[in-house]
């Protein structure tokens, strides 16, 4: 029969495979501060950071941010490689003809040259702004902008095909 010894504790709520309890913790020692004064640093109650160094409270993004940020350090997002990811850029002006934002997975082209838009082919006006359609063909296209930006690294390496887009 299994124990409660044989089950490690839970580390509580996580960021990632970061227990949260353990980062505000550390973020208090950091600046050497007491739960009272973190608590007034971050305007939060002073049970509230107790509760999260316990780990009996899952904080909510802002609480977390205001508790780290007491002790000067950010949340960021990073890829596998630990680069910082930026945000995509929102344009407001930038909209389909039903006001919406184009897809996030699409490339925005704006002032689409002949031939970069798919209906093209089928005379339809050319609109201010389009995307390319073709999954292949985006990965082509974003091969070889990474190429073309990195041309130093690739100095002696072939550029990536083009792909000539079809519907």
């Amino acid at each position: 029969m299994a124990s409660a010894l044989d089950h490690p504790p839970s580390p509580g709520p996580t960021v990632g495979r970061y227990p949260i309890a353990g980062l505000v913790r550390r973020a208090r020692r950091i600046v050497r501060l007491s739960q009272h004064q973190m608590a007034r640093f971050a305007k939060v109650s002073p049970s509230t950071v107790g509760r999260v160094e316990a780990g009996t409270l899952s904080p909510s993004l802002a609480v977390l941010e205001r508790l780290l940020g007491a002790a000067g350090l950010y949340l960021v997002v990073v890829d596998q490689e630990g680069r910082i990811v930026q945000p995509m850029a929102d344009r407001e002006d930038v909209h389909d003809g039903a006001g919406r934002r184009y897809p996030s997975h699409l490339d925005t082209i704006l002032d689409p040259e002949p031939g970069e838009w798919w209906g093209d082919i089928y005379g339809l006006t050319r609109p201010p702004e389009t995307y390319h359609r073709n999954s292949a063909d985006r990965e082509a296209r974003r091969r070889r902008s990474q190429w073309e930006v990195r041309v130093a690294q690739h100095r002696n390496a072939p550029p990536p095909p083009i792909v000539q887009e079809y519907y």
